[in-house]
């Protein structure tokens, strides 16, 4: 199914199913917003709808967070209370990954984002994130990095810590078990 990216009516309808629920359980996410219009978007997109499938799968539990005032997209980001378990022990991208002579993980998170058709969170995003809510109090997420701290060989991520959402550099090159990372989708 990944070579397509479109979901079979089954799995398309279960995903569905999962969306509903937890936008009605989480109603603080997005207030004034109406379930039958998210849904009315994601039934006509079916990429979108796959890469949403994407971020379930990995333990992103996507919701929607926002809406677009000017293309009218809803803004989906991953709401899992840690940084989703099947991207983690990743370094932050490609270059970094090839860089690494040993010990090499499994992927980076600008790759698998690209190969998911997410977005990395940026810095403003994971900050507008931590206002719905406590996310990443165990763990860290790599976050969108900026070209000049790239270009040194560094990479930035949060957390979650003493009710404070910490910015901080690491290695591009580094993975840890508890870190991963955190994508937004526009639908």
């Amino acid at each position: 199914m990944k070579n397509n990216k479109t979901l079979s009516p089954a799995v398309a309808q279960e995903l569905l199913n999962i969306l509903k629920t937890r936008f009605e359980k989480n109603k603080q996410r997005h207030k004034g917003m109406d379930w039958a219009k998210v849904l009315a978007r994601l039934q006509a997109n079916a990429a979108k709808l796959w890469s949403l499938n994407e971020m379930e799968m990995t333990g992103g539990e996507p919701d929607v967070v926002d809406m677009d005032k000017k293309t009218g997209e809803y803004i989906f980001y991953d709401c899992a209370a840690e940084s989703p378990k099947g991207r983690r022990s990743i370094c932050y991208d490609h270059e970094a990954l090839a860089s690494r002579k040993e010990h090499k993980p499994a992927g980076s998170a600008v790759n698998m984002a690209a190969e998911m058709g997410i977005e990395l969170l940026n810095e403003e995003a994971y900050r507008q994130l931590q206002q719905l809510g406590a996310f990443d109090l165990k763990t860290s997420s790599w976050i969108m990095t900026t070209p000049a701290v790239r270009k040194l060989g560094g990479a930035l991520f949060c957390d979650r810590r003493y009710d404070t959402v910490f910015l901080y550099h690491n290695g591009a090159e580094s993975y840890y078990a508890a870190r991963g990372f955190r994508g937004s989708l526009k639908v």
